[in-house]
């Protein structure tokens, strides 16, 4: 464990300085790509207009005959195109894959400056982005960059959940987390084959109305399979001062039940998903922007509370410090989705 003085310390000669806080941008989808396929290459930059995080995948999904080629159209992209606002990061290979290495390399020393952040997949402690650090100080150091890539973990063995808090916590460079349901369920070995969402065997009850007849009339209601580790992953974030994300919602025709996972997400604290089709950017995009008179009314309260003390009845809701919290994170991420968007600018009243 390093000291705390020795924290934001460079783990390399010539590294940039680690971040004292992690920016905070818009969000709301990390948009998966291909990059192995030149028609991906291509669209890029039309695509990076819709999106507030375009990712590089080059992990999962990306069979093995082809994660060089992935690897080389992102490169490419990213030297061709002008992502203007949006964010570029990519998705390595395992840290036991024997692609990994190659992955850091040569994205570091040829895209080091377009990159901001590296998605880490099936992080299982602390040691893993301990390791991650380093190699990365290292290129960053050879490669003369003058700012530092941030890391991302994905959280998705049994493993990383019960080290959830000290993979928030492990480096400077922890950017966030995010679910990976897939993974999760089948190192688990939970009896499902869905990406994501819920289950319809997995419900509660109510008790029966006539003991006789156990099977009549009992209301039945479908649960969250991933409550309690989406909110163990919330709060391990939000308490290292770093940003929770849902991940993939397997389903793309299902786009009713992608819009109710990801606003259960919003609703819990996630600050974005994963969108696999151009049809989910748009899913994510209305969902984790706050409603526009949900704003109006936390707009209200704090200009009627402008320091957020005492007790105060606003359209016969109590509000008090604990509320006017709430509406300040309100009105804050609205702000901040308003100097991108003009509509929701225009919806926001900002």
């Amino acid at each position: 464990m390093r000291h705390p003085r020795d924290f934001f310390h460079p783990q390399a000669i010539g590294a940039p300085e680690p971040l004292r806080e992690i920016p905070v941008t818009p969000s709301r989808m990390i948009h998966f790509l291909d990059f192995s396929n030149p028609k991906m290459v291509a669209k890029a930059g039309d695509i990076a207009k819709q999106t507030d995080i375009l990712l590089g995948n080059l992990e999962d999904a990306v069979p093995v005959d082809r994660k060089e080629a992935a690897r080389a159209g992102l490169i490419q992209a990213a030297k061709e195109t002008d992502f203007g606002q949006t964010s570029l990061w990519t998705r390595v290979n395992s840290l036991e894959s024997p692609w990994i290495l190659d992955d850091l390399e040569q994205l570091i020393g040829e895209i080091g400056d377009k990159l901001d952040v590296i998605m880490v997949p099936k992080v299982e402690g602390a040691r893993d982005i301990h390791y991650v650090d380093r190699v990365l100080a290292q290129l960053e150091a050879k490669a003369g960059l003058d700012r530092p890539l941030l890391v991302h973990a994905l959280l998705e063995t049994p493993q990383g959940v019960v080290n959830v808090e000290e993979i928030a916590f492990a480096s400077p460079r922890m950017q966030g987390m995010s679910f990976g349901p897939a993974d999760l369920a089948a190192a688990r070995r939970m009896k499902t084959t869905r990406v994501g969402g819920g289950h319809p065997g997995y419900r509660v009850m109510e008790d029966p109305v006539d003991p006789e007849n156990p099977e009549a009339d009992r209301v039945s209601a479908q649960q969250d399979l991933w409550h309690y580790s989406i909110a163990r992953m919330v709060d391990a974030c939000t308490t290292a001062g770093i940003l929770p994300f849902y991940g993939p919602f397997g389903d793309i025709k299902d786009t009713a039940g992608c819009e109710t996972q990801f606003r259960s997400a919003f609703l819990m604290g996630c600050v974005g998903a994963w969108s696999l089709h151009p049809v989910q950017i748009g899913i994510a995009k209305k969902v984790f922007s706050p409603p526009p008179d949900e704003v109006a009314f936390a707009k209200k309260v704090l200009e009627a509370i402008p320091d957020g003390r005492g007790v105060h009845m606003i359209d016969g809701k109590m509000q008090d410090d604990a509320t006017w919290k709430q509406c300040k994170v309100m009105v804050e991420l609205a702000e901040m989705l308003a100097a991108k968007d003009p509509e929701l600018k225009e919806a926001y009243g900002l």
